[in-house]
């Protein structure tokens, strides 16, 4: 409230009286808050702005109020305390504990751990080592879903619907005779036209009425629907993050860990349990479950998706030759996701671990190694010998992608049409998996392998061969460690491949040289073969000219 300062000799009796009656107290005060000036710009008064208390209200709070407040205060910070330690435990531990736990006892597939599935799921044995691992499951099954989720994106919108839709596929089995369809719909056209010129006035109105209901059954489809997506809409603006994970204050998110606890054990029935189940009865009935002495539970796991992507291929075609929609839809949807699966897999798992094999024994010369004790790392310790030999094939494909990435900065455009473009803004490989056949994918790994292991052996093998024949105190290499171990030799190459290498292709010249090397050899070569025309651009053959 306005308090006018009437110190002043020269102060009128009632100051701004003749404003007072066009202009609203409350107006008047909200302007001279917001003009945040010391004196009236009519009257030259000075004010100021006070509250204004109660009359019984105390010159000072007592001490039962200070202590409510802060009790109050203490109330509000130890629940949000408790609320985020709740949080805290149900994710990190509740969640991961349940899954390992669950994991393990489905896996182990015995009666009596399943009737004794709630006393091992709060056993307080091994808790950091199980939290962990059930961190690692719940990751991947969550990365899993998510991928589901893009996968049937992609295939919906994108994907060959003649996989999906029974109509396309009788549409593609009618096109040898479109154009008898062609002409059979132009006669009946003409007749339709002819028989319409004779239709009478009253028929004519009816079948327009009967258009316009038809037009408003579908706008009110229409209007259901987009009712239907702003419900779904709507529905996903109120789940935020905050309000996922409970860091809103709720319990809300206890129900999302039970949901989350229910995927889990879901996944693990259906994408990990069957198939291992279905594999190892395949090795168990050919006889090969007892020899199968590494990654057993892998290995089953793997054929068991292989065997039930042939069986749901063959149950495809059998829905297509029923002519069920319905099931012709899911099955080849379901086809769709496990043939993605497998070439993911084949393309960054198995393909190279094989160039990382490969590389290592070609380069044997090169430490004075043998396959055998290659072979006996590997049987000491198999998973870390697949996951060394895994990250050098990784970093082998890499530096050969970037290498040929550099070729086609250097030769002419077309020179490498039988290499895919990876800077093709077009260029998708996973809906390249989705649309080509299998046969077609299997060409295309056997040629890369042919063309990496040739590589391999033209680039590492031949040179090594030919240092030890001629000039043999250059090798082996050796290297002092304090354990000489074969997995010292990896770990030497392993240093060379994600150390020295990275170093020199950071460097800002080592493209440029790289790129001047290229051109060249392309210069030299290409005079000699005649080839030069084709290998390089114009641009460069004028310039090798010039010089």
């Amino acid at each position: 409230m306005g308090s006018v300062d009437n110190s002043s000799t020269n102060a009128p009796l009632n100051p701004v009286a003749g404003t007072s009656e066009m202009v609203d107290d409350g107006e008047t005060t909200e302007w001279l808050k917001y003009s945040k000036k010391e004196v009236c710009e009519l009257c030259s008064h000075k004010y100021s702005f006070q509250p204004i208390y109660r009359s019984d209200m105390p010159q000072t709070l007592p001490l039962s109020e200070i202590i409510r407040g802060i009790l109050l205060n203490m109330g509000r910070i130890l629940r949000c305390w408790a609320i985020y330690t709740l949080v805290l435990v149900a994710w990190l531990g509740i969640v991961p504990i349940t899954a390992c736990r669950i994991y393990r006892i489905v896996f182990s597939a015995s009666l009596s751990n399943m009737l004794s599935l709630p006393f091992q799921l709060f056993s307080p044995d091994n808790l950091l080592v199980d939290c962990l691992k059930g961190c690692f499951i719940v990751s991947i099954f969550l990365c899993a879903f998510i991928s589901l989720v893009w996968l049937r994106e992609q295939i919906i919108h994108g994907g060959p619907q003649e996989w999906l839709n029974l109509e396309d596929v009788a549409r593609g089995a009618n096109a040898e005779n479109a154009l008898d369809d062609n002409v059979d719909a132009v006669v009946a056209e003409a007749r339709v036209e002819i028989a319409g010129n004779d239709i009478e006035g009253g028929e004519v109105e009816e079948r327009g009425d009967d258009v316009e209901q038809g037009q408003e059954d579908v706008a009110v489809q229409d209007q259901a629907d987009n009712d239907n997506w702003r419900e779904w809409e709507r529905v996903a603006d109120e789940l935020t993050w905050q309000r996922l994970l409970g860091l809103d204050g709720s319990l809300l998110f206890l129900e999302h860990v039970f949901w989350v606890i229910s995927l889990n054990t879901l996944f693990t029935v259906l994408f990990a349990f069957l198939p291992y189940q279905l594999g190892h009865f395949f090795l168990k009935a050919i006889g090969l479950s007892s020899r199968v002495a590494y990654f057993p539970t892998l290995t089953s796991v793997l054929l068991g998706y292989f065997i039930l992507s042939l069986i749901v291929r063959c149950l495809h075609v059998t829905a297509k030759i029923s002519r069920l929609a319905p099931m012709y839809r899911i099955l080849g949807m379901c086809y769709l996701v496990l043939k993605v699966f497998l070439l993911v897999l084949t393309e960054i798992g198995f393909f190279p671990i094989i160039c990382g094999w490969w590389l290592d024994i070609c380069s044997l010369p090169l430490f004075a190694s043998s396959l055998s004790r290659r072979i006996a790392s590997f049987v000491v310790s198999p998973t870390s010998s697949l996951f060394m030999h895994w990250l050098i094939g990784m970093v082998y494909v890499f530096y050969s992608a970037s290498f040929v990435l550099v070729l086609r900065e250097v030769l002419r455009p077309g020179v490498l049409w039988f290499l895919r473009n990876l800077n093709d803004p077009e260029f998708n490989p996973i809906q390249e998996m989705i649309e080509l056949p299998v046969i077609r994918h299997l060409r295309r790994l056997i040629a890369s392998t042919s063309i990496f292991f040739t590589t391999i052996l033209l680039l590492v093998y031949v040179p090594l061969c030919f240092i030890t024949r001629y000039i043999p105190s250059v090798l082996p290499f050796n290297l002092s460690l304090a354990a000489e171990t074969p997995v010292s030799e990896l770990s030497l190459e392993l240093l060379v491949l994600q150390v020295v290498l990275p170093a020199l292709l950071e460097q800002t010249h080592a493209r440029t040289i790289l790129k001047t090397v290229v051109r060249t050899w392309c210069c030299i070569f290409g005079r000699l073969l005649q080839l030069e025309h084709y290998l390089l651009p114009m641009e460069e053959n004028e310039n090798g000219r010039q010089k």
